[in-house]
């Protein structure tokens, strides 16, 4: 997606090659390492959203067990397809909340800040981040938090089988918020967005 493009950048400066795929099936998610979805579409945003089939489920599930890393960018609510989105994230021990947190009013960016982050990679050299209008998540199994805030997850992820599963309710890293066009020079979202491909690949099998 163009408003992902400077995450796209990250990855091939690390050495990645970025492709789209259409519907996934194992043969097309053979083809490739790592997996990132974003905001799935309700039908106010498109006439006929492609949900989550139960052969797309089965069949992401199956890869990220034999070693697939996924990243879930979602939305939260009303800019999200929560219904079919949780029937797959469910296989990883997460559920998305068709909730609103972390508003942010005009240009107060202060009111969409994060400061008191916790020991992990995600985070290495960060003292602020900016997450606006987040739904926060449901864990279960081995899913664990990243990010926590007033006992909201934010941010989780899960190592599942071979495979890896990163998952947020907000596309945080979009270009709007990867640099400075908007954000004040205090927030790293950046610098996160280097973290987390770094994290991404890191969770990559040799093959």
């Amino acid at each position: 997606m163009e408003w992902l493009f400077q995450m796209g950048e990250i990855f091939k400066t690390k050495g990645a090659q970025i492709m789209t795929i259409g519907k996934t099936t194992p043969v097309v998610l053979s083809k490739i390492n790592v997996y990132i979805l974003v905001d799935p579409d309700t039908t106010t945003e498109t006439p006929y959203p492609n949900y989550f089939s139960a052969a797309d489920i089965k069949a992401i599930k199956s890869w990220v067990k034999k070693g697939g890393v996924l990243a879930m960018l979602a939305n939260d609510a009303p800019n999200c397809e929560f219904t079919h989105l949780n029937q797959l994230m469910k296989e990883f021990g997460m559920t998305f909340n068709h909730v609103t947190l972390h508003p942010v009013t005009g240009t107060n960016f202060e009111m969409g800040a994060c400061k008191n982050l916790p020991d992990h990679p995600l985070f290495k050299g960060l003292s602020k981040i900016y997450i606006k209008e987040v739904a926060d998540i449901n864990l279960s199994g081995t899913a664990r938090s990243v990010l926590s805030e007033n006992g909201k997850v934010l941010l989780a992820e899960n190592k599942y089988g071979k495979g890896y599963v990163f998952a947020i309710g907000d596309p945080w890293i979009y270009n709007e918020y990867i640099d400075h066009d908007r954000l004040p020079e205090s927030f790293e979202n950046r610098k996160a967005a280097e973290n987390l491909t770094d994290i991404l690949l890191g969770n990559v099998k040799k093959k």
